[in-house]
């Protein structure tokens, strides 16, 4: 019997040891299943690596950054002025090589005076950064041979490090161009022993079926990795803080939808006119030229939601929803204007390269809505225009009055980003005066960057956007999907613009703009809070 009985219990014994065994077994996968994911480790699909993950500069590699369209006007003003920046800086890799590539016919000695004419001379390392530069001159730019040429040379004098090379080709061209100049670079120009990344420039299309045929050209020559599509707006300081202003403050985000905000108002104003170009501006307009880009780039960073993560595909997506949630705009929403002349300032109809018959707008303003639940019933009004009375670019955002306010004749709060000039964030709250009065004033609690921050080194928006190419950042990039997205809310209005020949409000140049502009804001719930005080100013007198 207790043998018996022994057995039974080593039985026993050895059935709950396999039990516990199961159940440890269970636990870890349980445990490992619902572990949070170690996401610098997680291994990923290289076109997905490649697209969010940033990378250093390679300083073991040569690195040769050739400049298309070297000669012209944007490269003069905006591109080497801010290479030059970055080697100031000291951000440039120690390899890097700066090619100059145009159809003038320059000496090396020649290109390097005129692109560096705007640097001061007398900087010490201005020398340094002469050695840097270089000049190529070609008989096109779509020319396969000569990119052959250039790719040749370049192994043979300056990519020799071991390592091997990488080249960045920035487009400072025309966008007719750009599939013709990338299907050379493609055949002719490319590295085969590193990474090759296009950086282009603005406009992209003229509406939806353009900027498509131009993003499907693109996207048969380069992976979407490998193209940088520069709206320089993204790069400026301001911007770029507004998803910091939004998710790294909690004071903001409860209160950053349709219960708490009445109208937001983005504005970009010049006090200049066209300035000789007016050939140029007459074939896209003030539509295609601002407000479709920089003021929609601004528009989807304010108003979208949350990212994942500050990755550069979970934040291109959110703005992509944004601008899918945007209504196309109607002839009913927009006020189209164009400046004429005031005293010595010529009206646009006399820039020497625009048509006497033109209606090609210098000035919009459209009342826009975003169908989803945060932003549902409130306007966004977004306003750009040349010849204007001053250069201001802010974004603007009105809070809801208490639904019973003890102060009614208090104005209503708003937050303001001034993104040029003179970088700000502000808030406009309303104060008792002191003294013995009741009487209530408005005061802002004022963040000016430039006397909280300086001397820091603030880079200009081209500087940041080719340091983040160079590093492989897409975050401050257009997507092609986001581009389609932002032209299907402007196609149809276009369209209907130029078919129908619609005729702008004239307004006089250095003036606010077409009076009708305003009265549309008004319309769509904005509160003219300067005008309000100063009509409670002029009562108590």
């Amino acid at each position: 019997m207790e043998a018996k009985l022994l057995a039974e219990n080593v039985a026993l014994r050895q059935q709950l040891a396999e039990a516990e065994a199961r159940s440890d077994s269970l636990a870890t996968n349980l445990n490992e299943a619902t572990a949070t994911p170690d996401f610098d480790n997680i291994e990923l699909n290289d076109t997905l690596r490649d697209s969010t993950v940033v990378t250093p500069p390679d300083s073991a590699k040569a690195l040769s950054i050739i400049v298309l369209g070297a000669s012209g006007d944007l490269a003069k003003k905006k591109t080497f002025p801010a290479l030059w920046g970055l080697f100031k800086e000291g951000l440039l890799p120690p390899q890097a090589k700066i090619i100059g590539y145009a159809r003038s016919k320059l000496t090396n000695e020649e290109f390097t005076e005129r692109v560096t004419a705007r640097i001061p001379q007398d900087h010490p390392k201005l020398p340094e950064f002469r050695k840097l530069l270089s000049y190529f001159a070609t008989p096109s730019y779509d020319s396969t041979e000569a990119l052959s040429e250039l790719s040749q040379k370049l192994i043979d004098t300056q990519e020799v490090e071991p390592a091997g090379a990488n080249r960045l080709f920035y487009l400072a061209l025309p966008p007719s161009v750009f599939v013709e100049v990338c299907t050379a670079i493609k055949k002719g120009g490319i590295s085969k022993t590193g990474w090759n990344r296009i950086i282009v420039e603005k406009p992209f299309g003229r509406d939806t079926a353009s900027s498509g045929e131009l993003s499907r050209g693109l996207a048969n020559l380069f992976e979407e990795n490998q193209l940088y599509r520069i709206d320089h707006y993204l790069g400026k300081e301001m911007v770029q803080n507004l998803m910091v202003l939004r998710f790294a403050n909690s004071l903001f985000e409860p209160i950053w939808n349709r219960t708490h905000i009445n109208n937001i108002k983005i504005t970009f104003k010049e006090d200049i006119g066209t300035q000789g170009r007016g050939g140029y501006f007459d074939k896209y307009g003030i539509i295609r030229d601002v407000m479709q880009n920089h003021l929609m780039q601004m528009l989807s960073i304010v108003a979208m939601e949350p990212p994942v993560s500050l990755a550069a595909e979970d934040v291109r997506d959110e703005k992509v929803k944004v601008l899918r949630s945007t209504m196309p705009i109607s002839l009913e929403d927009i006020v189209v204007g164009q400046f004429v002349r005031n005293g010595d300032n010529e009206g646009y109809l006399e820039d020497p390269g625009v048509p006497n018959d033109s209606v090609t707008p210098t000035f919009a303003q459209a009342v826009m809505h975003i169908n989803n639940t945060r932003w549902a019933g409130v306007p966004f009004i977004v306003k750009c225009g040349k010849g204007l009375s001053e250069r201001k670019a802010e974004i603007r955002i009105q809070f809801k009055q208490s639904p019973h306010s003890l102060f009614p004749s208090a104005s209503p709060n708003e937050l303001v980003i001034r993104v040029q000039p003179n970088e700000a964030i502000y808030i406009n709250m309303t104060n008792k005066k002191p003294g013995l009065s009741d009487e209530l004033t408005n005061a802002d609690l004022d963040l000016s960057y430039t006397e909280k921050f300086q001397p820091s080194y603030t880079p200009d928006a081209y500087e940041r956007l080719i340091w983040d190419a160079i590093r492989g950042d897409h975050n401050l990039f257009v997507r092609s999907d986001e581009l389609a997205a932002a032209w299907r809310i402007f196609t149809p209005i276009l369209n209907q613009l130029e078919s129908d020949r619609i005729a702008p409000i004239k307004y006089p140049f250095g003036s606010r703009g077409p009076q009708e502009a305003y009265h549309q804001a008004i319309r769509a719930g904005w509160e003219d809070t300067y005008l309000k005080k100063k009509a409670q100013q002029e009562a108590k007198m």
